[in-house]
C-alpha cells in the first residue's frame, strides 16, 4: 500500500475533523454488547472520530495515532483521553493491557498479519477487536455521482476482502461476525466539498486534478444542506 496514500490524512487533519462522520450509533450499541467496553484502544485513531463516541459509552479509552497533525487536532478535541504515537504495526502498550481494540476506517492501510498479532498481545483474554468502516451508501444518486468525480483518482484500491480473508484464517482469533448498520451524515454545502477533498485519494492527488475535482463535487451538492447517506461495516472477533 503506497505511503503516499497512507499518510495522506496527515496533510488535511483539520478538515477530517469538521467534516468526516463519526459512525452509525447502531454499530457501536452492538459493538457495547458483543466486546467488554472498559480499557479500550483505538488504534489509528485519527482526530477522534470513534474515539469520542467510545468515550460516551463509558469506556477508558487509549488512543494511538501515527500522525503528527492528526494528533494535534486529537489532543485540541480530546484534551481529556490518552493519546499516544504508534502505529498498529509496533504498538506502544504492554502485553495483555487493554479489553477492546477499535479501528475505524484504517485498517486497510495496515500490514495484516503484523497488525493481528500486536492487537493479540495488547489484548486480554477475554478481549476482541472491532474493525469499522463507513462506506457512502452508492445507490444514491448523489454517492453515486460523488463517488464517479473520485474514482479517476485512484491509483490504488483498498483491499479489504483480502485481509478479511487473512483475519478469518487467523488462529488468534475466535467468533468472527459482520454486520453492516446505515445512517446518514447532514452537512453544509461547504463542508460536504471538503468531505470530498479528504478522501485519500483526493488529498494525495497533485493540485492541479484535486481542484478540477472539487469543481466537479461543488457542482454536484450545490448549495444549503446535503445527506450523506452511509453504511457503518463493522467486522468483530474475540481473542482466541
Amino acid at each position: 500500500m503506497s505511503e503516499r496514500y497512507r499518510c495522506s490524512f496527515d496533510s488535511v487533519a483539520d478538515v477530517y475533523e469538521r467534516a468526516r462522520p463519526q459512525y452509525a450509533p447502531d454499530a457501536l450499541a452492538w459493538i457495547a454488547g458483543e466486546l467488554p467496553l472498559r480499557r479500550v484502544l483505538d488504534l489509528a485513531a485519527g482526530t477522534g472520530k470513534l474515539t469520542r463516541q467510545l468515550a460516551a459509552l463509558g469506556a477508558d479509552v487509549v488512543a494511538v495515532e501515527p500522525g503528527e497533525d492528526m494528533r494535534r487536532v486529537f489532543a485540541e478535541a480530546l484534551a481529556g483521553i490518552e493519546l499516544h504515537a504508534g502505529s498498529a504495526e509496533a504498538i506502544p502498550l504492554p502485553d495483555g493491557s487493554v479489553d477492546a481494540v477499535t479501528v475505524g476506517q484504517a485498517f486497510h492501510w495496515f500490514r495484516t498479519a503484523d497488525a493481528l498479532a500486536e492487537i493479540h498481545r495488547v489484548l486480554r483474554p477475554g478481549g476482541g477487536f472491532a474493525l469499522l468502516w463507513n462506506a457512502d451508501d452508492r445507490e444514491d444518486a448523489l454517492m453515486a455521482a460523488l463517488d464517479a468525480v473520485v474514482e479517476p483518482l485512484r491509483t490504488t484500491h483498498h483491499r479489504r476482502q483480502g485481509q478479511l480473508d487473512e483475519i478469518l484464517a487467523s488462529p488468534l482469533y475466535r467468533g468472527h461476525e459482520q454486520r453492516d448498520f446505515r445512517h446518514v451524515q447532514e452537512l453544509d454545502a461547504e463542508v460536504a466539498v471538503e468531505r470530498v477533498s479528504s478522501v485519500s485519494a483526493v488529498a494525495a492527488a497533485t493540485s492541479a486534478r484535486r481542484e478540477r475535482a472539487l469543481r466537479e463535487v461543488r457542482k454536484l451538492v450545490g448549495a444549503g444542506t446535503v445527506c450523506f447517506p452511509m453504511v457503518t461495516t463493522v467486522v468483530l472477533a474475540h481473542r482466541a
